[in-house]
């Protein structure tokens, strides 16, 4: 008798889980299963990257980057923002999208991250960045770095015209229409409207910045006597009279006399 209504006792007990058990998995009647945390996947962090639907968006999003670069070095806003569109389909080409390479600036004596891409040849080499920021930076000492586009600085930072066809003639690009590209995307975006330049505030910017970092400079990654020289308003000779330098060849770290004062 004993045994049976411990049997009884176990059935009771086991039928009441079962009950709580069914309470809450109600799945397939479109209720809510009820799961452990400690049973629950994580979910990995997902990166953000930004988005541009539109050339309208692109432009939105990169018209700030373009005027901080056009304040620093002297390039036009709206030859930036025309060359990012262009060259990156507005984000939307591979290069863009893969390597955040908005100008199609290929490897040259790059040293760092890399992606290979048909262009005028097949897999061709281009830089890769972490960020499109990083190519934004990166297009602009481009042009800075290299002697061949240093009459392009000749030209007033509000012709944009004269830009888009000294890009040409320097060499920036192969197609023939390139600067009717470029023009005509500023003008029907009206990108010339981010070229507000005031020559005088950049000029006391640039001697301010000199002051803060003293009368020296210590050699980055991928510095030149050329871009040193037209970051601080001077002249690659004026530097190298100062430095007692022979060579325009630079080393990671060496400490540059910048004013004679």
């Amino acid at each position: 008798m004993k045994r049976i209504i411990v049997l009884i006792l176990i059935g009771f007990v086991l039928s009441s889980c079962g009950a709580r058990k069914r309470a809450n998995q109600k799945g397939k009647d479109g209720g809510k299963i009820s799961i452990p945390n400690s049973e629950i996947p994580e979910t990995p962090s997902t990166v953000i990257k930004p988005s541009y639907n539109t050339t309208e968006q692109y432009i939105a999003f990169f018209k700030a980057e373009a005027i901080h670069e056009m304040k620093l070095y002297g390039i036009p806003a709206s030859i930036t923002l025309a060359q990012g569109i262009l060259e990156s389909g507005s984000g939307k080409g591979r290069l863009a999208r893969e390597a955040n390479n908005h100008f199609g600036i290929k490897c040259h004596n790059w040293k760092g991250a890399r992606i290979y891409h048909d262009d005028d040849r097949k897999q061709e080499c281009f830089r890769k960045y972490d960020d499109p920021n990083q190519s934004y930076r990166d297009h602009s000492l481009f042009l800075v770095d290299r002697k061949r586009y240093a009459n392009l600085f000749k030209h007033k930072p509000t012709d944009y015209k004269a830009w888009a066809k000294g890009l040409k003639k320097a060499g920036y690009a192969t197609d023939p229409k390139y600067p009717q590209k470029l023009i005509q995307l500023i003008e029907r975006y009206k990108l010339h409207r981010y070229d507000i330049f005031d020559k005088k505030k950049r000029q006391k910017k640039i001697t301010e910045a000199s002051a803060e970092l003293s009368t020296y400079y210590t050699v980055q990654k991928g510095d030149t006597l050329y871009s040193i020289s037209k970051r601080y308003n001077t002249t690659v000779t004026h530097l190298k009279s100062l430095n007692n330098l022979k060579s325009n060849k630079l080393s990671i770290g060496q400490s540059l006399i910048l004013t004679s004062n």
